[in-house]
């Protein structure tokens, strides 16, 4: 880029327009005489430039430099100077598609110093910008050598030299920049400081101290939502409660009122008696005026004697009902009495019980010793007869005694022999059998082994028939159960067909866009998803959503995709996609303005009047979400029309108005609301998928049972055919000869034992018989001193027995005394227990009477509490249709309501606690905070990206700043030191950085004669 032509006006000696052209791209020279205006040339070269320091070109402010001072007339000094362009390599930035650049600058008199580039307006620092980009710095100028500037340079500092160097590589325009971005980062640094110290003293800690409150608020608010839906339940469970207690009393008062007009009936028929009576009496009366004697007085005595027991009667009834309250007390104390005598009843009854035990063994003990004393007389009788008591007791002679025992001392010894001779005979016989039978015993022990075997596996496959676990009656009883759900489930399916025939446009059939595709993904038909409250809103409901009640409602856009792309639907659907829908119902404000207009009862969003799950609420929302239903057109226009409610209001009879102006209704069908005709549908569908699962689970189970019967007969069949193999070998062998040997060789063995059985009784009987006979014999030859002890050891006996049968006796008599003591202490206690229950009886009798007039009391107690609670809770009347109904919010059977009157009173004590403390704006005030918050740690963290960002443009133009600074500098060094070598042959001149430092530190010109360097160029005359 150079100059093609400078035009001054009005500055300095140029008081009119000049224009000079012709410049040369490399070498131009001005001349003329003195005073004629070169220097002024030179300086609008160096004021269009920018030159600051005004003393560079002769003038102390800029005003001096319009022609005259302004004073001949001309109060503006203007400099323009055309550059050429076309060498893009030289081009400054941004001005690369210009082939020429005006550029203009212009000082007004009293006015303001301003800049255009090609005609347009421009501020100081872009123009400082465009020359510093092509390395023209006027204020510190490498290209400028004006007069003195020789000596000046050369006695500049190593940094000022260097300055001129940075200028020449185009460096120095970096630096400004450089040192302009490092005071910008200095306040973004301060800035910094200043958010990070509030965040650290302001921010952070209200921060922490809003999210504590906003825990205990959220707490507090939880607390408040459980104790609505809490107390909500527990009031109607207290409306049940009223409601059925009324109910009953109800049914006890039509009762007793049924009572009472049967008693009055009775009351009427005896009125009816009683005139009969009147007319006999009269009668009577007239036929004693007629008749004479003691007739008539009889009967006056007799009507006499049966008004007095009227008398006594009506005062036994009012002495009855002023005594009920001290009946009732005397029911607990006769109840409480009744009580006592059961439980010494109880106790005396054990008594006896224990008492006759005691007897019975006492009485025993009696009858024994009564017997050990007769059976003492006996003795003493045979002893005193010369008698003595054989082994059986009884009494006989010594010589019989003796005779009996060598008799029986003979028979042993016979049954020895015959014994001893039968037990030869077989042990023989035996010998022989068993020589005989160990012939066939191979035979009979490899059949044996055989049977075992199959015993054996007969064993295993019945252990394998229980262990498959196969119930045949079972088997029966699920073959019926499935006919009959198979069956239910054919009907079902039937009139679901017909229904839905009849409602095509509720059918929502796709296929599977994908393998393996869930489809718990796609909810299905809006229309299908909703639960009406109560059927009367039903039409309302319908026209409120209008088409949309047939969208189809999905977990996401992609599943929506995948359905209308591959889902292969048979007719067009919306879908509603429920993480990208977004609706917003209808504002409290506007709800609160509604029911003002026209009474909460009279207006309802309809969102309200729907159920849903919750995670279908954004689709629910979206579709009936904006609009109110009213029971009337009259008070449907009030709210649709009204300034601060202007939302879509429809009523019960389908009549819709729209604050945009259009109104929807007339004649409907007279057929039902499609969401009526629904509920059916749907309860067909639960039915018949209640019946499916059912029918699912029996199959399951039949088959499982079928796969084991298979196998059971299997099994079974070889349990069978193993047991036949069992029984026919079990026959042969208890057929087979060595079988029938052994039978006969176990019957000679039992013999034989027995034989020697009789051996070892007839030894031992001979063994005793003959002992006896020694004494028998000692007997007879001392018999005189034997009879005499006997005799006195029998009335020794005889004494002993009875005293021990007179003391026996006397304890069973005490005992039957007891017994009988204790008896009528029962009996005593049961006649107290009798008239216990008669006085109960006739106390509850007459309690009943005033309980009678109680539950009237009572029923129109419960009436008024009913009253009272549906004018204190407004909401009972719209919701205690749901009141104890299964999967309802009031379902008491899944909600205890005695717990929930726990949990209400720990909760109200938990909110009036928190209550105390809770700052109830920390919700508003956090989330201030926190934008707050949020804002300064956005904007910190763009202050950091930026300084980050300018640093890391720094670090790499530093890089490339001295990587040309020092070829700049490379180039300077060889250039000058050829220019001065040249002027000056013998010499050399050169660049250098000081000792001990750097280039990027600053230069110093050193100049050498011949080889020796001088220090300073002081020594250098003017000329060199």
């Amino acid at each position: 880029m150079y100059i093609k032509s400078i035009v001054i006006d009005g500055f300095k000696s140029y008081a009119q327009r000049t224009e000079i052209n012709g410049f040369d791209p490399l070498f131009n020279a001005i001349t003329g005489l003195n005073g004629s205006g070169k220097s002024n040339i030179l300086d609008a070269i160096c004021f269009l430039l920018g030159i600051t320091n005004l003393t560079h070109v002769r003038a102390t402010n800029l005003q001096e430099l319009v022609y005259k001072n302004g004073q001949a007339g001309v109060t503006k000094a203007t400099v323009s100077i055309t550059f050429d362009n076309l060498d893009k390599k030289q081009s400054p930035l941004g001005y690369e598609q210009y082939d020429e650049i005006v550029v203009t600058r212009q000082v007004v008199i009293g006015g303001r110093n301003k800049y255009l580039i090609n005609g347009s307006n421009a501020n100081n620092n872009r123009v400082q910008d465009l020359f510093r980009s092509v390395q023209l710095n006027v204020n510190n100028p490498h290209f400028l050598i004006m007069q003195g500037r020789i000596t000046k340079v050369l006695n500049m500092k190593p940094p000022e030299i260097l300055s001129m160097i940075e200028e020449a590589a185009g460096t120095r325009l970096y630096e400004t920049k450089r040192e302009a971005a490092q005071r910008t980062i200095e306040k973004k640094d301060a800035k910094l400081r200043e958010i990070d110290t509030v965040l650290k003293e302001d921010i952070t800690p209200t921060l922490t101290k809003l999210r504590d409150e906003r825990s205990s608020y959220l707490e507090y608010q939880k607390i408040l939502r459980e104790l609505e839906h809490l107390s909500k339940l527990y009031v109607a469970y207290q409306f049940v409660c009223a409601e059925e207690k009324k109910k009953r009393s109800a049914e006890e008062l039509v009762e007793m009122q049924e009572m009472i007009k049967k008693v009055q009936e009775r009351i009427e028929e005896i009125k009816g008696l009683l005139v009969e009576l009147d007319e006999k009496i009269a009668e009577l009366t007239k036929r004693r005026d007629e008749e004479s004697g003691g007739v008539m007085e009889k009967l006056e005595a007799d009507l006499a004697e049966w008004q007095k027991k009227d008398a006594t009667a009506q005062s036994a009834v009012d002495n009855c009902r002023e005594g009920l309250k001290a009946e009732q007390k005397r029911k607990k104390e006769l109840t409480k009495g009744m009580e006592d005598n059961k439980k010494t009843v109880a106790a005396r009854e054990k008594d006896l019980e224990k008492l006759a035990q005691t007897l019975q063994d006492v009485k025993a003990e009696s009858e024994k010793d009564a017997a050990d004393y007769a059976s003492a007389q006996k003795h003493l009788h045979a002893v005193s007869s010369g008698l003595s008591a054989n082994d059986d007791g009884e009494a006989a002679t010594l010589n019989e005694q003796l005779l009996a025992a060598k008799k029986e001392i003979s028979t042993a010894e016979t049954n020895t022999k015959q014994a001893q001779i039968k037990l030869k005979h077989e042990e023989q016989e035996i010998k022989k059998k068993q020589a005989e039978a160990k012939k066939t015993d191979q035979d009979y022990k490899k059949d044996q082994n055989a049977y075992n075997a199959l015993t054996q596996s007969l064993a295993k496959l019945e252990g394998e028939m229980k262990k498959l676990g196969y119930d045949k009656e079972k088997d029966e009883k699920l073959g019926k159960q499935h006919k009959q759900l198979s069956e239910e489930v054919q009907s079902l399916k039937e009139k679901l067909e017909i229904l839905e025939a009849k409602f095509p446009q509720l059918q929502f059939e796709y296929s599977d866009p994908e393998k393996n595709f869930d489809r718990r993904k796609v909810h299905g038909l809006v229309c299908k998803l909703v639960q009406v409250k109560d059927m009367q809103n039903a039409t309302a409901l319908e026209v409120a959503a209008g088409g949309k009640l047939y969208n189809v409602v999905v977990d996401t856009e992609v599943t929506g995709k995948k359905l209308l792309q591959k889902g292969e639907l048979k007719r067009r659907y919306t879908i509603i996609p429920l993480n990208k829908i977004s609706a917003r119902a209808i504002e409290d404000a506007a709800v609160k303005r509604a029911e003002q207009l026209v009474g909460k009862d009279n207006v309802h969003t309809a969102l309200s009047l729907i159920g849903y799950q919750k995670d279908l609420e954004a689709a629910m929302r979206f579709v009936f979400g904006s609009a109110f239903v009213c029971p009337d057109m009259d008070r449907a226009k009030a709210v649709a029309f009204d300034q601060k409610v202007m939302k879509r209001t429809v009523t019960l009879d389908g009549n819709s108005f729209d604050p945009a102006g259009t109104l929807t209704g007339g004649a409907r069908p007279q057929t039902s609301s499609i969401l009526q005709k629904l509920s059916e549908l749907v309860a067909v569908e639960e039915e018949l998928k209640t019946k499916q699962q059912t029918l699912a689970k029996v199959e399951a189970e039949l088959a499982s049972l079928r796969k084991a019967a298979d196998k059971y007969q299997q099994v079974k069949q070889q349990y069978d055919l193993k047991a036949e193999e069992v029984e026919m070998l079990k026959t042969q062998l208890e057929r087979s000869s060595h079988h029938q040997q052994l039978e006969e060789i176990n019957a000679l063995q039992r013999d034989i034992d027995e034989q020697k059985k009789i051996l070892e009784d007839a030894k031992a009987t001979q063994q005793r018989a003959a002992k006896k006979v020694k004494d028998l014999e000692d007997k007879m030859k001392n018999a005189s001193a034997v009879r005499e002890r006997e005799l006195k050891e029998a009335e020794k006996q005889m004494a002993n027995c009875k005293k021990k049968m007179e003391a026996s006796s006397k304890k069973a008599r005490d005992k039957q005394q007891e017994e009988g003591a204790i008896r009528l202490d029962l009996e005593e206690l049961a006649k107290e227990a009798d008239n216990y229950g008669n006085q109960l009886q006739a106390v509850e009798q007459a309690i009943q009477q005033a309980q009678d007039a109680l539950t009237k009391l009572e029923a129109d107690a419960q009436e008024t509490k009913v009253t009272l609670l549906l004018e204190k809770y407004d909401w009972i009347a719209d919701e205690r249709q749901f009141f104890g109904q299964p999967n309802s919010p009031y379902d008491f059977t899944v909600n205890d309501p005695k717990e929930a009157e726990r949990r209400i009173q720990k909760l109200t004590e938990t909110k009036d606690k928190l209550a105390k403390n809770v700052n109830m704006r920390a919700m508003n005030l956090l989330g201030s905070a926190e934008e707050q918050y949020q804002d300064l740690m956005k904007k910190r963290k763009i202050v950091l990206n930026d300084k980050a960002k300018i640093q890391a443009v720094i670090d790499e133009l530093d890089k490339k700043k001295n990587e040309a600074l020092k070829k700049a500098w490379e180039q300077v060094n060889k250039d000058f030191g050829s220019i001065f070598s040249t002027l000056l042959p013998g010499t050399q001149a050169k660049l250098a950085p000081p000792e001990g430092q750097t280039v990027l530190d600053g230069l110093e010109v050193k100049v050498a004669f011949g080889d020796v360097w001088k220090e300073s160029l002081s020594e250098l005359s003017g000329g060199q």
